[in-house]
């Protein structure tokens, strides 16, 4: 279940799960396209970053990416 580890939300102290600690700090270079982020989960789990959803700090979707 490596993918549920990593894919999962804080943890009941507010310990970032390890896609949001990988993410932490990136720079896109198009927002409307985020392919660092891909790119970035992809590392984890090949399978995973099909389909991505982007949100603000306040769970405002940004932009969401699936790929065929």
């Amino acid at each position: 279940m490596p993918s549920t580890w990593n894919a999962g939300p804080r943890d009941v102290a507010g310990q970032e799960g390890p896609y949001e600690a990988a993410l932490k700090g990136h720079k896109l270079h198009d927002p409307k396209q985020p392919i660092e982020i891909l790119r970035t989960i992809h590392s984890f789990d090949p399978c995973i970053a099909c389909a991505v959803h982007v949100v603000d700090p306040r769970g405002e979707k940004l932009v969401q990416v699936k790929v065929i």
